[in-house]
């Protein structure tokens, strides 16, 4: 259950966010999850979005650097320790997270991760029965 994941390298100066939101929100894509990572240089945004491709192409089309990265996403309880198991069954794995980010709705936690296995990951996941997000259903929450 593989999804795309945009990553837009950003200079760190003011209006290049707004640039990104600008050229999807033109091009009637939907921004879905995101989040920022930043050095004194340059940041990097990483998100979700409802149509990655046309996304790609469109940042491309107005100069920016982006590229598309395999993540998967999953829902958990959003009760303490429920994300705590989730990882534990990955690091138990020697499955190593690159980067996450999450967002919770009501009862829900839904995660984004980059693991360094994503085959592995996807399918300890799945014989732990944690609820996978198929591409479609992140790409629209």
């Amino acid at each position: 259950m593989l999804a795309k994941q945009l990553s837009i390298f950003l200079e760190n100066k003011s209006g290049r966010l707004t640039e990104v939101t600008e050229v999807l929100g033109k091009a009637g894509v939907n921004l879905t999850a995101m989040s920022i990572a930043d050095n004194s240089d340059f940041g990097i945004l990483r998100c979700i979005v409802s149509d990655p491709e046309k996304a790609y192409k469109e940042l491309k089309g107005a100069h920016f650097t982006v590229r598309l990265t395999d993540v998967i996403g999953f829902t958990c309880p959003n009760t303490p320790g429920s994300l705590s198991l989730v990882l534990k069954y990955l690091s138990d794995a020697g499955v190593f997270i690159e980067y996450m980010y999450s967002f919770s709705n009501g009862d829900v936690a839904h995660v984004v991760i980059r693991p360094s296995n994503l085959e592995v990951c996807e399918q300890i996941l799945e014989s732990k029965k944690v609820d996978l997000l198929a591409a479609s259903d992140l790409y629209r929450l």
